[in-house]
């Protein structure tokens, strides 16, 4: 067994720390009094008040968030139905054109991406607002779904579907009752990545977003252009906080549904 040498220690200490101390600086920052961002004034909670009484940041939060739910889902869908035929319907002719066209978007550069689809929606007079993100974040995400699902789907035992076939199951119900419950870890996987990228993203959605419609990334780097303020770090911590219980909620569900499995394996071995 290898052992932990020193340098190993020291590498991962000054990894996390440049990954995580500017974070708990920002946090920290959020309680400061003063509107300097550099500068401790003292303990307060007023630029989280002054958050909340920002309709500018709240609209663009409500937006970014109707935008991800919207093409989250749509890319689900689009991606579970890709995926499935990608993997379960063999050779067909235009496969290669098919998958390569599936799985362009995560090579191709962002910028390319939000202008092609920018030409695209003046070439058609499609005016820019949350539709228009709505399709730019669902046209780049949902290769990213159709990614996981395959994944599973390749892993997946064709024999339950048969079996369910043999039994009198059209083939939609057998994926609806069977191959859906199986894959719904990936599915949802695949569902809360896409959330997670239209959430972030800023390039393609500065280049198909118009008047009515600023997202919340585009309204915070707009602000930042003019200077970090307190309302900033406050607005991030939240973020933040929002992501860390995200991760613990989806860790311990995770771990209470491994030692479901592994109790139900236990009792599935004893003897009758």
């Amino acid at each position: 067994m290898r052992r932990f040498s020193w340098f190993n220690a020291t590498a991962l200490t000054l990894g996390f720390a440049f990954l995580y101390v500017p974070m708990i600086i920002l946090v920290v920052y959020s309680f400061n009094e003063s509107k300097l961002v550099t500068v401790w004034a003292g303990f307060s909670t007023q630029w989280y008040g002054e958050l909340i009484r920002n309709e500018e940041f709240l609209n663009a939060a409500w937006v970014t968030i109707k935008v991800a739910v919207m093409s989250s889902t749509i890319a689900t869908v689009l991606g579970t139905m890709a995926a499935y035929v990608l993997v379960r319907a063999g050779r067909f002719s235009g496969r290669t054109l098919f998958s390569g066209m599936i799985y362009a978007p995560l090579v191709m550069p962002e910028v390319i991406t939000g202008l092609s689809l920018l030409l695209l929606f003046i070439g058609i007079g499609l005016d820019r607002g949350v539709l228009t993100i709505v399709l730019a974040h669902t046209t780049f995400s949902m290769c990213y779904v159709s990614v996981v699902v395959s994944s599973r789907l390749v892993s997946f035992d064709q024999s339950l579907e048969e079996a369910a076939l043999d039994l009198g199951c059209s083939p939609f119900e057998a994926f609806r009752l069977v191959t859906l419950p199986i894959i719904a870890p990936a599915v949802i996987s695949g569902w809360l990545l896409a959330f997670t990228l239209s959430l972030d993203d800023l390039v393609i959605a500065s280049f198909t977003t118009g008047p009515s419609a600023t997202t919340l990334p585009i309204k915070i780097f707009s602000a930042v252009r003019l200077g970090v303020s307190p309302e900033i770090n406050a607005l991030s911590t939240i973020m933040i906080a929002i992501v860390t219980v995200g991760v613990i909620t989806a860790s311990l569900v995770t771990k209470q549904a491994a030692v479901r499995q592994a109790r139900d394996e236990r009792m599935a071995e004893r003897p009758a």
